[in-house]
C-alpha cells in the first residue's frame, strides 16, 4: 500500500545521480518548506528513470513535490538491533510560478475556442 503526499517549497539542493547497484540508481534533492519561524529542509529521492526529472530544475525554484512515503525494517550490522529506513519517493515534480500554477505547462499550444462554434454544433437542439 502506498499513500500519496504533496509538499511545496524552494529547491535548496540537487545532488548527483548515485548508481547504488548494477540495477538501481537514485538521485536526491532537498526543498525548504515554510513552517512558521522555523522552515523545514526535507530530502526526497527519485529512482531509476525518474532521476532525469531533476535535469530541468535549478536551486532556488519553487516546486511542488508529489511523493510516496516508504519505509522498511532492517537489522544493523554493528550491534544487531532493529532499525528503520524511511524514504520520501518523488514520482512527480512541478515548477511553480508566482500564481502557484505549474510554469512547465505550455498553455499557448492549446487551441482557443472559436466564437459561435459550440452553438453551431447544436443547432438542432429545440431550445
Amino acid at each position: 500500500m502506498s499513500t500519496t503526499y504533496e509538499a511545496t517549497g524552494t529547491l535548496v539542493s540537487i545532488m548527483d545521480t548515485q548508481q547504488v547497484s548494477d540495477t538501481f540508481k537514485k538521485r536526491e534533492f532537498a526543498i525548504e518548506i515554510p513552517d512558521g519561524q522555523y522552515p523545514q529542509s526535507v530530502k526526497f529521492q527519485v529512482v531509476q528513470d525518474k532521476t532525469a526529472l531533476l535535469d530541468n530544475y535549478a536551486v532556488g525554484q519553487q516546486v511542488k513535490v508529489f511523493f510516496n512515503l516508504r519505509g522498511r525494517e532492517y537489522t544493523r550490522k554493528n550491534d544487531g538491533a532493529k532499525d528503520y529506513w524511511v524514504s520520501l519517493d518523488c514520482w512527480r515534480l512541478e515548477r511553480l510560478s508566482g500564481s502557484g500554477a505549474p510554469s512547465g505547462t505550455d498553455y499557448s499550444q492549446i487551441p482557443s475556442a472559436q466564437p459561435g462554434t459550440a452553438k453551431d454544433e447544436f443547432d438542432d437542439v429545440p431550445f
